[in-house]
């Protein structure tokens, strides 16, 4: 039976008193307990405790009570007749029950009548012998007397005030559980601001140290600080302001360390040696910096970096990492929390920085672009750099996907000059005393100077002059035999360390074991090898190396890994060259030790063997110097794509200095085919042509015996050569009537040294139309000493603002372009600029209004404005109040708000690039257009 349906038979009215009477009734000071304690049903009932007024009995009388009352109604009996009586006493003991139950009023409403019911049954003694009728009578009556219960206990006095005191208890602990839950379990974006902070300061300890090569002496450690050693190069090619997308041309060279603050993508050339990964430790360095970031370097601020050299991504045929596997697949021992590198990406906060595309094998590069084609997909906004040796990957391998191509530039002479400087000083005291003869010397000896173009021949040079009190091998494979005669054995014994491997191998024998760890990466496309597998070369070959095979081959192995100079271990069980150079010429030996010849030829197109053929002609003698360069011609002929035979072509051109006798037929064999691929037919193939050096000037025509076409890129191959014959080849075109001929000329002029150039070449050009490119305070110098008044200037961002100021003074140009990388750099002198129309800015660091606020401007009808950083526009109503024309270049990915235009009163046309918004807000009068 229901409760509603014993409620019609039992009138609350009637037996709400009725049921009353089991609780205590509250008066003054009813009800009073000590303070703090709790107030139990016990308590509260009147049949327990001091404050009694019901017995047992009286409880019976009740229950029979409430019994003989629900039956009075006509109709069907709830239970038999005859179990009366036994529904009666289980009832009683029911409500008795009520002062059993540990539990206080508020808990008992928070559980509700019908759970109250079950802890009263559960309380009680079960009915026995009740039939299934009187069982669901008994249930259904005590549900119902405990909803009367429950209302009495609502209407105390007490019951308000409780309840919200156990409500604030609840609410309390439920804080102080959900704290502690909290503390427990951070919050996401909690757990990734402490990772990259962690991961941040792993990198900048990582990288921010880095070996100069040949700086090993008795006081000096083998690494400096990568503030302290990094030389910033320049990087030639990409995209110009004035061109679309993919349409490339020869451009005038940016810092490399900047590029990534024009470009989002990047593929970078370079030599080996020249600074690839150096870059990637100066960038990844700048951008884990957490506090004031070198020069130029701000715009990586909040990027984090992931550094994934190839070679060790795929040493053992892995699939290339996703974001969760970046950093265990680099050798980060951090473990990030899940989904980290996912978000940083998403959030277009990375920097990606993908080292090596030449250092896995060819076969496995079109792998590697997909890999990085899937990556730019899915995340949006972040920064990528790639970097590959310079025949490595074609053309346009990655421009479909955005990515703009630069080559690292090698070193100017004042780049090789602050290298030395640097150099000596990084040495100690003890080694200042070489400087200034070697400087002498790499100024007067041509054959010396051709060999430091980058950074690790630099080192070389430098601690071999050093080494031999001022002396210099000539040549480049003498310089390489010194270098290993220098590491191998010399530096040890003279600085009386005798043994301290328990070993002493002459350089001949280490040689002889070093290059077969050599032969077997430079043969199966590898650059690092598992420390086991170099173990066992190494030991495998031992016993056939006399004065080796006298110590045990486990020890042999530890003594070149650790005291050779030519080996290191990047993680704890690979091992690799300390550079890949030393690979290239210690495979090449190997490979003419065992005469390999047709292992040669068949990866002659393969760029990864350039350098080892190279120097494999180096090492041959007269007849197999012959016939290398015979096989290499008979490929060149054999195939029928025009690249692929340039490139034989040319590697045989390019081995030609390294042949230490050769007989006349075959160096005129070689030359006559040079001729064949000359003129070049576009700018790739004229900068291939300089790598065979200076024999490639007489090779190269003459202005008036070619077209237009063939001499700008013949112009390009002898700028790429920085002798003094190139500077005589170039200066046959001071007065050439193409413009882009005169272009090449001026954006050559870094490479050569700056006043010769400028005697020979700057003062003698035609500057019709030309473009004045200027790129650092040597170039400035010259033009004023020279008293020239182009009307077309453009700075780079290394010329300082006071070269500038006395540069526009001399000659007021008509158009004017300013690159500025900062603060300091932008503060200019004034000056009146009479005659400017057109004003090109490229803007880093530095704010506008900073650069321009001693410039008078008022007659400039045109800007070009390219931005590193979203800037607002407001302030260039004041200075342009002319302006008609106006070009934005928005490089960051923000938002340029064009609003401010439209208090320009003569503005009618604007030209986008990158991202805006305010269009809206400009009238009809001014047309937007995009690029």
């Amino acid at each position: 039976m229901e409760p509603a349906l014993i409620g019609t038979r039992l009138a609350s009215a009637a037996i709400g008193p009725l049921l009353k009477r089991l609780l205590v009734a509250e008066g003054p000071g009813a009800g009073l307990v000590p303070k703090d304690a709790e107030v139990r049903l016990s308590g509260l009932v009147s049949f327990r405790g001091e404050k009694r007024v019901l017995t047992e009995k009286d409880v019976r009388r009740l229950a029979a009570t409430l019994v003989e009352r629900s039956r009075r109604e006509d109709g069907e009996p709830p239970f038999p007749a005859a179990e009366a009586e036994a529904v009666t006493d289980a009832l009683a003991a029911h409500l008795l029950a009520l002062g059993d139950l540990d539990m206080d009023d508020v808990q008992a409403v928070r559980l509700g009548h019908r759970d109250l019911a079950r802890r009263l049954r559960a309380a009680a003694p079960a009915p026995g012998g009740l039939s299934t009728d009187s069982v669901l009578y008994l249930e259904t009556l005590t549900e119902w007397a405990c909803l009367h219960i429950l209302e009495f206990f609502t209407r105390r006095s007490t019951f308000v005030a409780r309840s919200l005191v156990e409500q604030t208890r609840a609410q309390a602990e439920l804080l102080a559980k959900t704290d502690e839950l909290i503390r427990r379990t951070p919050r996401a974006e909690t757990r990734d601001a402490e990772f990259e902070r962690r991961y941040l300061a792993h990198l900048a300890k990582k990288h921010g140290r880095l070996t100069i090569y040949g700086i090993d002496l008795h006081h000096s450690p083998d690494e400096w600080p990568l503030d302290m050693a990094y030389l910033s190069l320049e990087a030639t090619g990409g995209e110009g302001p004035h061109e679309a997308p993919g349409q490339q041309r020869e451009q005038a060279p940016v810092r490399a360390d900047l590029a990534l603050a024009r470009h989002e993508r990047i593929l970078l050339r370079g030599l080996a040696g020249s600074g690839k990964t150096t870059l990637i430790q100066w960038l990844t360095v700048s951008a884990a910096a957490t506090g004031e970031q070198p020069e130029g370097m701000a715009y990586l601020r909040g990027r984090v970096p992931f550094v994934l050299p190839l070679r060790a991504l795929t040493r053992h045929g892995e699939r290339l990492p996703s974001p969760e596997r970046f950093l265990a697949a680099a050798g980060c021992p951090l473990t990030p929390p899940d989904g980290w590198a996912d978000r940083i990406l998403a959030a277009g906060r990375g920097l990606v920085l993908v080292d090596g595309i030449d250092e896995i094998p060819e076969a496995e590069r079109g792998r590697a672009r997909d890999w990085l084609r899937d990556l730019l997909g899915a995340y949006e906004g972040n920064r990528w750099l790639v970097t590959s040796r310079p025949t490595a990957v074609r053309d346009d391998w990655l421009a479909p996907d955005g990515f703009a191509e630069l080559t690292l530039a090698p070193m100017a002479r004042a780049e090789v000059t602050t290298f030395v400087r640097r150099w000596h000083r990084a040495a100690g005291p003890d080694a200042a005393g070489y400087e200034q003869p070697l400087l002498d010397s790499l100024r007067a000896a041509e054959h010396v100077a051709q060999l430091a173009t980058n950074p690790l021949m630099c080192g070389l040079i430098c601690a071999l002059h050093r080494d031999r009190r001022g002396f210099l091998p000539r040549g480049r494979k003498a310089l390489y035999e010194a270098a290993l005669s220098m590491l191998l054995s010399r530096r040890d014994r003279e600085r009386d360390m005798g043994a301290p491997t328990g070993l002493a191998l002459d350089e001949a024998p280490q040689i002889q074991l070093i290059q077969r760890l050599a032969y077997w990466l430079t043969l199966n496309g590898r650059t690092q090898m598992d420390r086991d597998r170099a173990s066992s070369i190494v030991t495998g070959a031992v016993p056939a190396v006399p004065d080796a095979s006298a110590y045990p081959p486990d020890q042999v192995f530890t003594h070149l890994l650790h005291r050779s100079g030519l080996l290191r271990e990047p993680t704890a069980d690979t091992v690799e060259f300390v550079h890949r150079t030393f690979q290239d010429y210690l495979a090449a030996k190997a490979l003419v030790d065992h005469w390999d010849i047709g292992v040669l030829v068949r990866h002659a197109t393969d760029d990864q063997w350039e350098d080892v053929i190279r120097m494999a002609v180096g090492h041959a003698r007269p007849r197999e110097c012959a016939e290398i360069l015979g096989e290499l011609l008979k490929a060149a002929d054999a195939t029928e794509d025009r690249r692929s035979r340039l490139r034989l072509t040319l590697l045989a051109a390019t081995a030609l200095d390294h042949a230490t006798e050769l007989s006349p037929e075959i160096r005129e064999e070689v030359l006559r085919r040079t001729g064949e691929v000359i003129p070049p037919r576009n700018a790739d193939e004229a900068r291939q042509l300089a790598e065979v050096g200076p024999l490639v000037l007489g090779l190269l025509g003459s202005p008036e015996e070619l077209t237009a076409t063939e001499a700008f890129n013949s112009m390009i191959t002898a700028s790429h050569v920085p002798t003094d014959a190139a500077l005589a080849y170039l200066a046959r075109f001071v007065r050439h009537p193409d413009l882009r001929i005169r272009s090449q000329l001026i954006w050559s002029w870094h490479r050569f040294n700056p006043r010769a150039y400028a005697d020979e070449i700057v003062a003698r050009l035609d500057p019709s139309d030309l473009i004045f490119t200027v790129n650092a305070d040597a170039e400035a110098a010259e033009v004023v000493r020279l008293g020239l008044r182009p009307s077309m200037l453009r700075f780079g961002g290394r010329v300082s603002g006071e070269r500038v100021a006395e540069l526009l003074a001399q000659c007021d140009p008509a158009y004017l372009a300013l690159a500025f990388v900062d603060e300091r750099s932008a503060v200019l002198p004034p000056a009146s600029l009479t005659r400017l129309e057109h004003l090109e800015l490229s803007l880093y660091e530095a704010p506008a209004q900073w650069i321009l606020e001693g410039l008078v401007l008022s007659g400039v009808s045109e800007l070009s404005l390219y931005l590193l950083q979203a800037q607002s526009l407001t302030w260039l109503a004041d200075i342009f109040p002319s302006l008609r024309k106006i070009t934005v270049f928005n490089g960051e990915g923000g938002f340029v708000d064009l609003a401010p235009l439209a208090a320009l009163p003569d503005l009618t046309a604007v030209k986008i690039w990158g991202g805006v918004s305010g269009v809206e807000n400009l009238p009809p009068r001014i047309r937007v257009s995009d690029h």
